[in-house]
């Protein structure tokens, strides 16, 4: 899969641009607060129909316009694609071959992309809800049925969070039967949400495993071990985690009540990354918790080629400065003449690869791209 031809209006600090990408290798080069990570974020955009950065929307339309338009021309195995997505006060409009997609799940899956940035090295160190985050939107990618159960599991978590507090704060009085009736529907989307997390971590600690061994010149072996909130487990079935759940959501009601929110479930389930068996991110030296971010990125793009027979298009937002020359090397080569990339710096002069003598480079000046 790769862009051909990227099209933003009123994007950020981008006033209109319309840019060609002919080679697999793109670097975006230009000085701090120019707008490199703009346009990286655009691409993102197409892809996903959210930003990265934001959880707000607004944010992405350029000061004083009525609205935001990102707009790709892609090839992938199947032929040409057309994607856009609209940004408004009004909320956000998607259309894939220029018909619109009233669901996003119809939209996203589309165009995969893997991103990596310095905030991605935090993935091993960082809080539990980073790691949900990569989750959630590597799945939402390749599993559409995915994105579905999660955001039916998250409609649910807010009215019934809601509700809690509203008993906590004594402003409704505790009717059992309507904590009966959320917390079923809460259960049916949860298992589903748990049950294909094991089966992504199972293929991702497969191709993760390989790289890691790689990288470490296999000194080192790598696990990726989901850690639920919940007492359920990998080799429990559907109906079993099911029943598992109402029983703990029952114990726990008294204690939700008085706490004013949902103890268990996938919102607050976690990763264990082991290296050798140890918990790298309290064991790991710094060096090996970037292995293990780099090998969780790398693994990511294999897995998205196996699924969906096309490998994703590859964005690193200012992170080759970020890691050494080892693992600089590792990534450039293991990306080489097989993914479409783009590149964000501030100079290339750090990074000797062949790869980057042979990328097309774009210079950007406050959202002017030369």
């Amino acid at each position: 899969m790769h862009i051909n031809t990227l099209t933003i209006k009123d994007y950020r600090n981008y006033k209109e641009l319309s840019i060609d990408f002919k080679n697999r290798v793109n670097v975006i080069l230009g000085e701090n607060a120019q707008g490199k990570t703009n346009l990286m974020e655009a691409i993102y955009v197409l892809a996903l129909a959210k930003s990265h950065r934001t959880p707000r929307d607004k944010e992405l339309i350029r000061w004083d316009q009525p609205f935001a338009k990102v707009e790709g021309h892609l090839t992938n195995r199947n032929g040409p694609l057309h994607m856009e997505v609209v940004f408004s006060n009004k909320g956000k409009k998607v259309k894939l071959n220029h018909i619109e997609k009233k669901r996003l799940s119809d939209y996203i899956g589309s165009c995969n992309i893997v991103m990596f940035a310095p905030e991605d090295l935090t993935l091993v160190k960082g809080s539990p809800q980073v790691r949900r985050r990569f989750l959630d939107m590597e799945m939402g990618q390749i599993y559409n049925i995915y994105l579905y159960h999660l955001s039916q599991y998250h409609k649910v978590l807010k009215q019934r969070n809601q509700w809690l507090k509203d008993v906590q704060q004594r402003k409704i009085n505790a009717d059992a039967t309507m904590l009966e009736v959320m917390t079923e529907q809460l259960v049916q989307s949860a298992a589903q949400v748990i049950t294909k997390r094991y089966e992504f971590l199972e293929k991702l600690q497969s191709w993760a495993r390989q790289v890691h061994d790689e990288i470490s010149h296999g000194k080192e072996e790598l696990d990726v071990v989901y850690n639920p909130s919940s007492h359920v487990s990998e080799d429990m079935d559907l109906s079993t985690m099911m029943i598992t759940l109402q029983e703990q959501y029952h114990g726990l009601q008294e204690r939700e009540m008085q706490r004013g929110t949902t103890l268990i479930g996938p919102h607050r389930d976690d990763l264990t990354l082991l290296v050798n068996g140890r918990d790298i991110q309290t064991y790991g030296s710094q060096g090996q918790q970037r292995t293990t971010a780099l090998s969780l990125k790398l693994a990511e793009i294999e897995l998205i080629k196996e699924k969906t027979g096309d490998y994703p298009i590859l964005l690193l937002d200012d992170v080759l400065s970020e890691l050494d020359d080892q693992r600089q090397s590792h990534l450039l080569n293991t990306i080489k003449g097989k993914v479409q990339t783009f590149v964000t710096t501030t100079s290339v002069g750090g990074i000797d690869h062949e790869l980057m003598k042979e990328a097309d480079t774009f210079y950007v000046t406050d959202g002017i791209i030369q």
